[in-house]
């Protein structure tokens, strides 16, 4: 299982990282830079290595660390709302855009909703966003919490930012999908249960007619290319989110091609990389992914510390010294 773990948030980091050269081209554009084929491998974008990764997995990385920091909470005082030190969690990220290098691209909706001085939630939405911002980044929640408690911390960590159903629900259905992985489930399996779900939220059609589509197009003959192109670009979360099973689905067995299906199209193609990147991390474990890849990721071995953490806390039941309190 532990390497479930290592899968999901290493995996959302490298599919994230293969991306990030190509986000804001189109298809075409891509093929004539990197060949007919697309991107294959890490290249640099802008002034980073080959290998960097974006804003998408800094704020994945968020909620990992502030759902680790509840639990320590919790245990210490028997009261913690989970969101709201995911909510802290990423104050700090705001912060840390100050610093150049550690601005990667960042989404317009989050540095607003963060800068707003207060915390949308899904009863009280900040915004009206159904930008994939929320959905890009809540696959570590489901590895936090069980079956039936995960589709809904996600949501309310996509909501923190993203107040649209689309936004939010989107983020829950992701989380859920990863806990009911992380504990054996099939793809198919945990499909189906996160679907249930969904059905229970209002707003819930949008997203729940682009998981249909993707579902169905996943079992077709028509090309990858045409089949990512009916289900969107991935700019909004209900977008994302069906790429990427859509992705998920077609190369269950297969990450290095899932991965790089959810990359070459015409969108946010870092975003739907990570989300991809995380469900079959979760689902094939990190021993899916290609060597060369986990070695020269951007911050390798503290993801995997993380995802450790994880594993040992949420999984295993351990409490952290205080000397091996989050160095991250």
């Amino acid at each position: 299982m532990i390497n479930k773990y290592r899968g999901c948030l290493l995996g959302l980091a490298i599919g994230d990282a293969l991306g990030a050269p190509v986000e804001f081209l189109k298809l075409g554009e891509i093929k004539r830079r990197y060949g007919k084929d697309g991107i294959r491998e890490f290249r640099q974008w802008g002034s980073l290595r080959p290998g960097s990764y974006t804003d998408d997995t800094q704020m994945s990385l968020a909620p990992a660390v502030g759902c680790i920091r509840a639990c320590q909470r919790w245990k210490e005082t028997g009261v913690c709302d989970p969101a709201s030190l995911v909510y802290q969690r990423y104050l700090e990220w705001l912060e840390s855009q100050n610093d150049p290098y550690q601005r990667r691209a960042p989404g317009s909706t989050c540095l607003n909703a963060l800068r707003n001085g207060h915390m949308g939630t899904v009863e009280k939405g900040i915004n009206d966003s159904k930008g994939c911002g929320g959905v890009m980044r809540t696959a570590p929640v489901g590895l936090a919490f069980p079956p039936g408690k995960a589709f809904q911390q996600g949501a309310e960590c996509a909501a923190i930012t993203h107040g649209h159903p689309c936004g939010y629900l989107s983020a829950g259905f992701l989380s859920e999908m990863i806990s009911r992985i992380s504990e054996g489930a099939t793809l198919e399996k945990a499909i189906n249960a996160s679907i249930e779900l969904l059905a229970t939220y209002d707003g819930h059609r949008e997203t729940l007619e682009k998981i249909e589509l993707a579902r169905s197009l996943s079992t077709s003959s028509t090309s990858v290319e045409e089949c990512i192109q009916a289900i969107g670009e991935g700019w909004v979360g209900e977008e994302a989110l069906g790429i990427s099973l859509y992705c998920s689905l077609k190369f269950s067995d297969n990450w290095e091609e899932g991965v790089l299906s959810a990359i070459n199209h015409s969108g946010d193609s870092d975003s739907t990389g990570s989300i991809t990147g995380a469900i079959l991390g979760t689902l094939l474990g990190i021993g899916s992914i290609p060597d060369r890849w986990v070695k020269d990721v951007e911050e390798s071995e503290k993801i995997q510390k993380i995802a450790h953490d994880m594993f040992r806390i949420f999984k295993k039941g351990e409490d952290l010294s205080r000397d091996e309190y989050p160095p991250y």
